[in-house]
């Protein structure tokens, strides 16, 4: 009888084993169109993907007059999605002259650090994306390697010379693309990137209009073959996709521009999938530094306390607890406040009086007290803390983690 049990426990080990079903995330970046241009333009393949989860609008640029202020740029709007931080983190101001803090972890540097690290995947049409923003193969992002690579075509002038309207840069995205599908058909890498360029193009070349109608049109018909792939692989593989298309910044009334803090250079939206989203996905906090935080918990990333007190955004699947921090100083005290779903969760509060983390250092988290996560508020007498003038709090649930800064 216990040949029998032990025989039928193995199986039964077995057959859960074989039923886990095996998770993929891809990301795709189609850069600088604006929220309102997407839903009145409403592409078939972006729209499609949100029917299975959702559409909803985000924002980019940080806390406008705040410390996280974030310029509304390409190449830090990809930061803002990479690391789940904003500028004052990430240290990427601009398209040129880059110089980010690796300490603030990517998305694949997260993946790669894994007990069990996953298959990553990038499939660009600009270069400085893996070799700048990723930091691939430096020291300072622990030699970091990504698995397939498709990218520094926009570097090779013999296969792709400058053409009218930088339509060179369509070519190479749909390279970009037909790459991308092939290897998820065939390899399925965990977690990959997909970033095109050509939007952002034609809309510094002609603003708003018919140009741009039809090119936001062809580009999104660009990743129809991504979207059957990972189609084809959760059918012929049981394997579940999580599919988020989105873009890095807004633009300007005209549509020519952007790096500002209008309304519409930081409006921007992302489309899903996934169909288990919480409140927040459809909240006016939503914004691209989610991203991070939502890839790492649909693929059951873990990350050590010091990443995750870091990370400014959080994840828009499954349960949510608390969102929204804010501070108040008044003399020697901070009021916090934060609003909450109906949980009995409990919420606990940390401060630090130092940002080592930003060198490389450890910060010295100091845990002052548990609350119901339901009440919203937490005063902290800044008398019972080390002096300083510079002030970290984190409040923490067991689903949620939330952070800001405080200088005096």
């Amino acid at each position: 009888m216990k040949r029998i049990f032990l025989l039928s426990m193995t199986l039964s080990v077995l057959i859960a084993s074989a039923s886990a079903t095996t998770k993929k995330a891809i990301y795709i970046v189609l850069d600088g169109i604006p929220a309102d241009y997407i839903e009145r333009v409403r592409p078939e393949i972006v729209f499609d993907i949100a029917s299975r989860g959702g559409y909803s609008r985000a924002y980019t640029g940080g806390e406008i007059g705040a410390y996280s202020q974030t310029a509304t740029i390409s190449a830090i709007g990809y930061m803002n999605i990479l690391t789940g931080t904003w500028y004052n983190k990430h240290n990427v101001h601009g398209n040129s002259d880059l110089d980010p803090n690796y300490n603030y972890w990517s998305i694949f540097r997260i993946a790669k650090e894994q007990e069990k690290a996953p298959k990553t995947a990038l499939f660009s049409s600009w270069q400085d994306n893996r070799t700048v923003l990723i930091g691939e193969g430096k020291p300072e992002t622990g030699q970091l390697k990504i698995d397939y690579v498709f990218d520094s075509y926009e570097l090779d002038k013999t296969r792709f010379p400058d053409r009218k309207d930088e339509l060179h840069i369509f070519e190479i995205d749909s390279i970009v693309c037909t790459e991308a599908a092939r290897a998820i058909q065939n390899d399925a890498p965990d977690l990959s990137w997909v970033y095109l360029w050509y939007t952002d193009s034609g809309y510094h070349l002609y603003g708003d209009g018919a140009f741009m109608d039809n090119y936001v049109q062809r580009t999104d018909q660009l990743i129809k073959p991504i979207w059957e792939a990972v189609q084809y692989r959760e059918k012929e593989f049981g394997e579940e996709w999580m599919v988020i298309v989105t873009t890095d910044h807004g633009r300007t009334e005209s549509g020519y521009g952007h790096g500002g803090q209008s309304e519409r250079e930081r409006s921007c939206w992302i489309a899903t999938n996934q169909s288990a989203l919480n409140a927040r996905f459809n909240s006016p906090s939503l914004a691209l530094v989610d991203i991070n935080p939502t890839i790492c918990d649909f693929m059951d990333f873990e990350l050590p306390r010091a990443v995750a007190f870091e990370q400014d955004g959080a994840s828009f699947l499954g349960q949510y607890d608390i969102y929204d921090l804010k501070t108040a100083p008044y003399d020697h005290f901070v009021d916090l406040s934060w609003s909450s779903t109906d949980t009995d969760q409990p919420a606990t509060i940390y401060a630090a009086t130092t940002n080592d983390f930003k060198t490389g250092g450890q910060d010295e988290w100091i845990e002052l007290a548990t609350v119901p996560a339901k009440s919203n508020a937490y005063r902290v007498d800044l008398t019972a803390l080390p002096e300083s003038k510079f002030y970290k709090f984190v409040v923490k649930t067991e689903n949620g983690v939330i952070n800001r800064w405080v200088r005096k």
